[in-house]
C-alpha cells in the first residue's frame, strides 16, 4: 500500500511545522508551502491526495486559490479549509465551493486526524480527471471556440460538430451536455437502427453523441432521422460529429434530410496544430490525469525542453495521439523528468509506425500513396524527388550498373553522371 501524500499550506512557520510533524509521525508523506505559488507547483508536481489549505494567505487567500483548482476542472484531491475563529464563515463557504471540509485553529490532534482520515477515504470516490474544454487550452482559438459553444449549450436542437479525427468534438460534446443526466457516446451504430426509440427513452433530459457519422450505413441513417425527428419529445440533444464530407467521401449516399437537419447548427472545430502554444500545458495535464489513474506511485515531470519540441511537432492524430505520445512517455521514461530525447525517441516511434501504416496501405493498391508526400512539395522539389526514387531503385534493381541504367532510363551516360551528381547520388 503506497505512503499517502499531504500538503500543508499556512503563512505560519510554527503551524506548517507542527502539522508537518504530527502527520510524519502517523505515516504520511509531508510537503510544506508558505504561499500560493509554492501551492501551485507542489500541487503540480507531487500530486498530493489531500491539501490542508489556511484561507489567508500573504499572495493570494485560500479561497481564490481553491476556486481557481476548481474553475480548472482538474482537482485531483480533497481540499481541506484551516481557519481562524473570524473565518469560520469564509470556510463554510469553501464547502461549498468545493473544499472537503474545514478545521478551526487551534487544532486539536483528535480532530486533524479524523478529518484527514475522512477526506482520504472521500478521495477514493471522486470523479475520474478527464480532459474537457477547460483544461485543453487558453489560447484566443479555444476561447473563441467556448464563446460560441456557450451560445448553443441552452439549446435542444441537434448539432454537427466537424472537426479533424482524433481532435475535440467528444470534448465539446461533455461541454453541451447538461450536468446530471444521461449521457451516451454511442459506440455500436446499430442499436441507432434496431432500437432509436430505446435510446431515447434510456436518455431522457440528456444527450446522445455519435461521432464519425460519415460511417452511418443507410438503414443506420433511417435510424438516426428518427432520432433526431423525435428528440424533443424526450428532451434529448442529439450531438453528431464527422472528419469528413458527408457528401464526397462515402461509400453511401448520405440522407439529404438529416443534412438538413443538422448543418443549421454545424460548428467548425479547430485542430491542435491551430492553438499550438496550448501544447505545453496540455501535455502536462495529460500527464498529470495519467499519473493519477496508475496504480504507480512514481511522480513525473517535464522538463522546458521536452515541452517546447512537443509544441513545435505537427499532430496529425490531432488531441489522441498527443494523449498516446504523453501516456507512452510516461510509461518509458526512465527518470522522472521527462526530456527533450524522451521525446525524440518516441516521436522516432510514433513516425516508424506511421510508415509502417503507410506501407501497408500502399500494399493494398493505391500506388500514388507510395509517392508519400510528393504531392505537397513545389514542381522542382516534387521532380527531383522522384527522380532520386527512380534512379536509386534501377540502381539497387541492376546492382549500380551504369550502363544498365542509361539504357532503362534512356539518358546519355555522360550526363547521367552529372544528373545523379546533382541528386546527391553516389554509386559504388
Amino acid at each position: 500500500m503506497s505512503i499517502k501524500k499531504i500538503l500543508v499550506v499556512d503563512d505560519e512557520l510554527g503551524i506548517r511545522e507542527l502539522l508537518r510533524d504530527i502527520l510524519i509521525d502517523e505515516g504520511f508523506e509531508i510537503f510544506v508551502a508558505e504561499n500560493a505559488t509554492e501551492a501551485r507547483e507542489l500541487k503540480k508536481n507531487k500530486m498530493p491526495d489531500l491539501i490542508l489549505l489556511d484561507i489567508w494567505m500573504p499572495d493570494c487567500d485560500g479561497i481564490t486559490l481553491l476556486k481557481e483548482w476548481v474553475n480548472e476542472k482538474f482537482m485531483t484531491s480533497p481540499v481541506v479549509m484551516m481557519s481562524g475563529h473570524g473565518t469560520i464563515d469564509t470556510a463554510l463557504e469553501a464547502t461549498k465551493i468545493g473544499a472537503f471540509d474545514f478545521l478551526e485553529k487551534p487544532i486539536t490532534l483528535q480532530k486533524l486526524l479524523k478529518t484527514v482520515n475522512e477526506a482520504l477515504k472521500h478521495a477514493n470516490n471522486l470523479p475520474k480527471i478527464e480532459i474537457n474544454l477547460l483544461n485543453i487550452g487558453k489560447s484566443e482559438v479555444i476561447q473563441d471556440l467556448k464563446k460560441r459553444l456557450d451560445k448553443l449549450i441552452s439549446l435542444k436542437t441537434p448539432l454537427l460538430l466537424v472537426g479533424p479525427q482524433g481532435g475535440c468534438a467528444k470534448i465539446c460534446a461533455q461541454y453541451l451536455h447538461p450536468k446530471n443526466q444521461p449521457w451516451i457516446d454511442v459506440k455500436d451504430f446499430e442499436v441507432v437502427s434496431n432500437a432509436p426509440a430505446d435510446l431515447l427513452d434510456q436518455h431522457r433530459g440528456g444527450s446522445i453523441f455519435l461521432n464519425e457519422i460519415s460511417h452511418l450505413t443507410k438503414s443506420q441513417q433511417k435510424g438516426l432521422n428518427l432520432l433526431i425527428s423525435k428528440a424533443a419529445n424526450y428532451d434529448v440533444r442529439i450531438i453528431c460529429a464527422t472528419s469528413k464530407s458527408l457528401t464526397q467521401e462515402n461509400d453511401v449516399d448520405f440522407d439529404e434530410r438529416i443534412l438538413n437537419e443538422l448543418l443549421p447548427g454545424s460548428l467548425l472545430l479547430p485542430s491542435i496544430n491551430e492553438h499550438k502554444e496550448d501544447i505545453p500545458e496540455l501535455a502536462s495535464s495529460i500527464l498529470t490525469m495519467h499519473l493519477t489513474k496508475s496504480d504507480k506511485s512514481e511522480y513525473k515531470v517535464f522538463d522546458v525542453a521536452a515541452l517546447n519540441m512537443m509544441r513545435g511537432m505537427n499532430w496529425l492524430g490531432d488531441i489522441e495521439e498527443l494523449e498516446s505520445f504523453v501516456f507512452n512517455l510516461m510509461q518509458t521514461s526512465l527518470l522522472e523528468k521527462i526530456t527533450a530525447d524522451d521525446v525524440k525517441r518516441v516521436s522516432n516511434q510514433f513516425n516508424l509506425l506511421h510508415d509502417k501504416s503507410k506501407t501497408s496501405k500502399r500494399s493494398k493498391g493505391n500506388k500514388d500513396e507510395g509517392l508519400g508526400d510528393i504531392f505537397n512539395k513545389s514542381l522542382r522539389d516534387a521532380r527531383d524527388e522522384f527522380e532520386r526514387m527512380y534512379f536509386k531503385h534501377h540502381l539497387n534493381q541492376n546492382d549500380q550498373s551504369m550502363s544498365k541504367l542509361s539504357e532503362v532510363s534512356g539518358v546519355e551516360r555522360t550526363h547521367l553522371y552529372r544528373k545523379l551528381k546533382q541528386l546527391g547520388i553516389k554509386v559504388k
